[in-house]
C-alpha cells in the first residue's frame, strides 16, 4: 500500500462513524430513503441478481438492494465502513457478505455479478479508468454497471480536508456526465445517464451542482 492509500484508508475510517449522518448516506429520512429505493428499482434487475457494491460505505445502497431482494457482496477500503455495514445488514436481518479491499481491485476471485454498482468513488481512485475496465470484467454477459457519479466539492462528508496529494488524483473533485460516458462507452453495449442534480430528496435538500446515474449494459 502506498502512503496516499494509506492516507486515504485511514481518511474514510475516521469518517466512518459520521458518515451516516449525512441524508444521502444514512438514508434515515424516509423521503430520502424511499427515493433512493425508488432509483435503485429503476437501474437493477426485477429478479433476484449477483450485486457487487464497490465502494459500498456504510452499506446503505446495499441494504436497499437486499431488501429488493438481490444477493449483495460489498466492498471497501475501510474496516469501519466495512464493520458498519455488516451491522447494518444483522440489525435488518438480511444477509450480505461485506469485504475489506481496494475498489480498484476487489477481492471477489474470479466470480462474476450481474451488477455492479459505485456511488461518488471513481474521484478518489488513482487511476479511475483502469478500474472501470477491472468493474466490467466482473460482470456476466448482459450485466449492468450503474455509476452514480457527479462532481461536487473537495472535502468528504466529515468535514475533515481530504488527504495530501489528493488534488492530483484523475477525476479529483468528481467527473462529469459527458466525460464518464466517454470513457465508459467503449467498454459497454450501451449506456445511458439520468440527471439526479433537481431532485432534492436524493440529497436531503437542494443541491446546485452535478449529480447523476450512468447506466451501462454489457
Amino acid at each position: 500500500m502506498t502512503d496516499r492509500s494509506a492516507r486515504i484508508t485511514d481518511y474514510w475510517d475516521a469518517a466512518a462513524p459520521a458518515f451516516d449522518d449525512e441524508p444521502d448516506h444514512g438514508l434515515r429520512d424516509q423521503q430520502t430513503r424511499a427515493a433512493w429505493a425508488r432509483h435503485l428499482n429503476s437501474w437493477l434487475p426485477s429478479d433476484p441478481a449477483a450485486v457487487l457494491d464497490v465502494g459500498c460505505g456504510t452499506g446503505s445502497l446495499s441494504l436497499l438492494a437486499a431488501e429488493a431482494g438481490h444477493r449483495v457482496t460489498g466492498v471497501d477500503v475501510a474496516p469501519r465502513m466495512v464493520e458498519q455495514a455488516r451491522r447494518k445488514f444483522e440489525s435488518s436481518g438480511f444477509h450480505g457478505s461485506f469485504l475489506v479491499g481496494d475498489a480498484m481491485r476487489p477481492p471477489t476471485d474470479e466470480q462474476k455479478f450481474d451488477v455492479l454498482l459505485s456511488r461518488h468513488l471513481l474521484w478518489t481512485l488513482p487511476d479511475p479508468e483502469a478500474a472501470l475496465r477491472e468493474w466490467v470484467a466482473r460482470l456476466r454477459p448482459g450485466g449492468r454497471l450503474v455509476l452514480v457519479e457527479g462532481r461536487w466539492r473537495e472535502a468528504g462528508q466529515s468535514g475533515m480536508p481530504y488527504v495530501a496529494g489528493a488534488d492530483s488524483l484523475p477525476w479529483h473533485g468528481g467527473i462529469g456526465a459527458g466525460d464518464l460516458a466517454a470513457a465508459v462507452r467503449p467498454l459497454v453495449a450501451d449506456l445511458r445517464v439520468e440527471p439526479l442534480s433537481g431532485e432534492p430528496d436524493l440529497w436531503g435538500r437542494p443541491v446546485d451542482d452535478e449529480r447523476y446515474a450512468l447506466i451501462a449494459t454489457m
